[in-house]
């Protein structure tokens, strides 16, 4: 995803507030850094299979976190509807 649009997106950032944007059914979209802890992303991506939300994987949490236009670097985004 364009990091312009990303940036400009309503979303949540990290792991629980993905958790909870998935469950209430308000992610369209959730991004996970594939360098990020496998103990964290393996239930989110569990979760998007069972939700079909669809899934992108970005190679590092640095590169996600400055998508984001934040300056830590981040596991897991949701893009709101």
């Amino acid at each position: 995803m364009c990091h312009e649009i990303l940036a400009a997106a309503k979303k949540v950032v990290g792991a629980k507030q993905v958790a909870k944007a998935i469950n209430k059914e308000m992610a369209s979209m959730v991004l996970l850094a594939a360098d990020a802890d496998e103990r964290v992303i393996s239930p989110l991506r569990e979760l998007c299979n069972r939700k079909s939300v669809p899934m992108e994987i970005v190679p590092t949490m640095e590169v996600l976190g400055k998508a984001c236009g934040i300056e830590v670097g981040a596991a897991a985004v949701a893009v709101l509807k």
